[in-house]
């Protein structure tokens, strides 16, 4: 049997991953490659999933863990895969908040599944904003510093640094940040582009085809820092139902909704990490809406529009933060409310939860000479 192709695209949360990997697997797909999306949170109810399923793509959902900590759930997924659709190509996309891919997913898979799987080069994707801002290269509200080591230790792991949404900024600004991450990680490649627009995924896929983007390293990571930034993270997933008294318009309803959670949360001067919403009417379940917000001063942004209004259908809203998770638990209902009274529709919550993710503990820990390596 010929390999199939594994490729990891991690970074961090709200650098656009889910919609790249679209992009990249209709590229796949125009070249007659089955390809199977394994998708990846803390817990249960993600938009991602929803989102990449509403493609057409076979879709698995890993929760409860990152990859790294789920590592066999991840194996038993590309398994399912394989019974049902044989992919020829595996895209995976980690938990937003995780790092150390390398040692604890992708060198676990070469030394005990090199039989089955051509493992490609890791790609962490960045938003350019957040990344001038995080870099100090450009003043904004960014994150403390427990986080930004999370962030910063993502680059420095990646052989391939994607440099997406590059339509939101100028040409000086995208060379300073290239520039500037080339001095600070040395990745074996830098790629400029936009998922939203096709820009750029052509040169991403060339760059993961080739070996030389390998950049064979074992990335040094302090365990307690790694897992005090990832707590200092509130998660809240949520899926609810919504009932209009009369047909509403489901793409305003979802822009109002993350409007009113986002000024409460700058209320209460916390950041955004990513917030986004999917909705799916109940009259036609291959309608969706999807909007997305990816910092405090933006504003929400739908990637996919509802073809018309609805009286009813299935709401799944996933928030991150850095903030308390009770907070943010809190922040949420009260925009509920605010909506319910506003738009004259009911959300009924189907499933709630609200929390911080817990320490990091690796199902397995490699170097690059597949030697068993602490997590200290």
């Amino acid at each position: 049997m010929t390999k199939a192709q594994y490729i990891m695209v991690g970074g961090f949360l709200g650098a656009g991953k889910t919609t790249a990997i679209i992009q990249i697997a209709e590229l796949f797909a125009k070249q007659n490659l089955t390809v199977g999306l394994i998708t990846n949170d803390q817990s249960q109810g993600l938009v991602d999933t929803t989102m990449t399923s509403s493609t057409g793509f076979p879709v698995e959902e890993i929760t409860g863990g990152c990859f790294c900590c789920k590592f066999d759930s991840l194996v038993s997924a590309a398994d399912r895969l394989s019974r049902d659709k044989r992919p020829n190509v595996f895209l995976a996309e980690p938990v937003g908040s995780c790092t150390d891919l390398k040692a604890t997913v992708d060198y676990p898979l070469r030394r005990m599944y090199g039989n089955d799987y051509w493992i490609a080069p890791l790609s962490v994707m960045v938003d350019p904003i957040r990344a001038l801002r995080i870099l100090d290269l450009e003043k904004g509200r960014s994150f403390s510093d427990k986080v930004t080591y999370i962030y910063k230790k993502q680059l420095e792991e990646a052989d391939i640094i994607v440099i997406n949404k590059i339509d939101l900024i100028s040409a000086k600004r995208a060379k300073l940040l290239r520039e500037a991450i080339q001095e600070l990680f040395n990745p074996a490649h830098i790629v400029l582009m936009s998922a939203r627009q096709g820009q750029g995924t052509q040169e991403w896929l060339e760059k993961i085809n080739h070996s030389e983007s390998y950049k064979n390293m074992g990335l040094e990571i302090d365990y307690d820092t790694y897992a005090e930034g990832e707590a200092l993270l509130g998660w809240l997933n949520c899926t609810a139902e919504i009932k209009g008294n009369n047909q509403f318009d489901g793409n305003l309803f979802l822009l109002k909704l993350l409007n009113e959670v986002k000024q409460r949360v700058k209320t209460v001067d916390k950041e955004i990490a990513h917030l986004k919403v999917t909705l799916i009417p109940s009259e036609n379940g291959q309608d969706i809406g999807v909007v997305n917000l990816v910092r405090n001063e933006l504003d929400p942004e739908a990637s996919f529009h509802l073809k018309e209004n609805l009286n009813a259908g299935e709401l799944i809203l996933n928030l991150r933060a850095e903030c308390d998770p009770e907070i943010l638990h809190s922040i949420f209902l009260e925009a509920c409310r605010a909506m319910e009274d506003s738009e004259e529709v009911e959300l009924i919550i189907e499933h709630i939860e609200f929390f911080k993710p817990g320490r990091p503990v690796p199902t397995h820990r490699l170097g690059p000479e597949e030697k068993t390596i602490n997590v200290s």
